[in-house]
């Protein structure tokens, strides 16, 4: 027998005992008004939130954002947001086959499922977007969600992902802000690691 047979036959041998699992019942934080939470949060972590009616209010918020105006390249993966203005060279994600052609894009326009107030996170996945890289290799970051799709905290933001099958996405990540980090100079810088800038628009209705 091998040393590494005989290494792996001893790890066997040696059997745990089953534990029960400790309790993970705690009175989580309930906020009265999540929305404001989300916001007060995301704002100090450089990001903004902007609450919108309709899709069409989007279109028209984005024309007011230098980034955008000032875009040379812009992808969209929100269905519904046909109407963006015009100007910036739009890049259709479903026509990249290789995520390394993303990295000139300026800004980007994705959907995230679910926001949460207590850290300003917001849940993404590859469900509608072509490649999952986009939303870090982007200069700028627009997150579109649901207005009514916000939890208190973490732990309903995990039971929301466990009942709705969400735990079981090739791909899911929460994001918070634009990327940041500080050196031992206490020096912040954004955009370190990925987005520079991130809007969180929530929409209250689909119709454009």
């Amino acid at each position: 027998m091998s040393s590494r047979n005989d290494i792996l036959q001893a790890i066997r041998d040696q059997a745990i005992p089953e534990r029960p699992l400790p309790s993970v019942d705690i009175d989580a934080i309930i906020f009265d008004d999540p929305i404001t939470q989300f916001q007060t949060v995301l704002e100090s972590v450089g990001g903004q939130l902007i609450q919108v009616e309709s899709h069409a209010e989007v279109t028209s918020h984005l024309t007011g954002f230098p980034p955008y105006r000032n875009a040379q390249q812009v992808c969209c993966a929100v269905a519904g947001l046909d109407n963006l203005p015009d100007g910036p060279n739009f890049v259709q994600l479903d026509a990249i086959d290789d995520p390394h052609d993303l990295k000139a894009i300026d800004y980007a326009i994705l959907p995230g499922h679910f926001a949460v107030a207590e850290n300003a996170a917001i849940w993404v996945t590859d469900e509608a977007v072509a490649h999952r890289a986009i939303y870090f290799l982007t200069q700028h970051l627009a997150i579109i969600v649901p207005a009514g799709e916000i939890v208190n905290n973490m732990h309903e933001a995990y039971r929301k992902l466990a009942t709705k099958g969400g735990l079981d996405q090739h791909f899911g990540a929460f994001i918070s802000g634009p990327s940041k980090t500080a050196d031992i100079e206490q020096s912040l810088v954004i955009g370190a690691h990925g987005a520079r800038s991130l809007s969180v628009f929530f929409v209250q209705s689909q119709a454009m």
